[in-house]
């Protein structure tokens, strides 16, 4: 039987420990530490892993939680990319596409809400592949520097992966966004699943 919390359980700890992670990686990727950076990037991925399994496993979601994690997640990724954009490592305009994404993707959400028409907060599978390819780029970055690992063919390719999931992704929570406003005029006030 699956119970929902209210208040601070131990996924929310943690995801609130992985909150604190980031300004210490975006400050090691600041000073070139980027051994360090790596491993506490990884260990920041292994807490989202746990978190998620412990809310699963051991009824300990929240709705704190269900806000808290995603918020957790986009702070690290865009810290990241912004602190290596800085440092020259990514391009800036991979940056500006993944920022933009985001700030479409919770302008709709604010608008849909403003309307009376809350959008359900389910990711799309795009949209999850776009989340690993964004990880994967941080950790294959991270990993080139600060491990010397020769990791720039892979780097090269997975910056393309990324933009490419990163349009694909805007462009698809657009339309499922256009199709859930849109289905309230012609069928009064209809649920919306997809």
């Amino acid at each position: 039987m699956d119970h929902e919390h209210s208040g601070l359980t131990v996924p929310n700890l943690i995801t609130v420990a992985r909150l604190f992670l980031v300004p210490v990686i975006v400050w090691l990727i600041g000073t070139e530490a980027y051994a360090a950076a790596f491993w506490l990037f990884v260990i920041a991925g292994v807490s989202d892993g746990v978190d998620g399994f412990i809310a699963r496993h051991f009824a300990s979601r929240s709705d704190l939680g269900a806000y808290l994690d995603p918020i957790a997640d986009k702070a690290l990724l865009v810290s990241i990319y912004i602190a290596l954009a800085m440092v020259n490592e990514i391009p800036f305009w991979l940056v500006i596409a993944v920022v933009s994404r985001d700030v479409l993707i919770v302008g709709g959400v604010m608008l849909s809400w403003m309307m009376d028409r809350p959008v359900p907060m389910q990711p799309l599978l795009v949209s999850k592949a776009n989340t690993v390819a964004q990880i994967v780029l941080a950790s294959v970055v991270l990993a080139d520097l600060g491990l010397s690992s020769e990791l720039t063919p892979i780097r090269n390719l997975m910056v393309i992966v990324t933009a490419f999931l990163t349009l694909l992704s805007a462009v698809a929570y657009l339309v499922e966004w256009l199709r859930h406003m849109t289905d309230g005029d012609d069928h009064g006030q209809g649920e919306h699943t997809s």
